[in-house]
């Protein structure tokens, strides 16, 4: 009777030493991952903010290609136009 209990015992605590280094196991693999998962999250926060500033930058460049001074440069020194003259312009209006 005592052989069986000795038996238990050890097997008991081979158990439990079993799961308490799966249990190690496991901690570590999650840490691993949480660490990893940590660093990508601030790669992607790191892109998203440069993405951001060059998205302000091009709406500046943006706003500044479309004011009405620079449009009227370039019709007038790329495309050759000029204003027209007040008798020239006809205001049409509906019934």
């Amino acid at each position: 009777m005592q052989l069986t209990d000795g038996r238990q015992s050890f097997a008991l605590v081979l158990a439990f030493a079993v799961v308490c280094v799966l249990s190690a196991l496991a901690l570590v693999y999650t840490k691993h991952e949480a660490r990893k998962l940590f660093v990508e999250l601030e790669a992607l926060t790191h892109e998203r903010d440069q993405l951001n500033i060059e998205w302000g930058q091009l709406q500046i460049e943006q706003s500044t290609w479309s004011t009405h001074a620079r449009i009227e440069q370039v019709a007038t020194e790329d495309l050759s136009l000029t204003r027209p003259e007040a008798t020239d312009i006809f205001v049409i209006e509906r019934p």
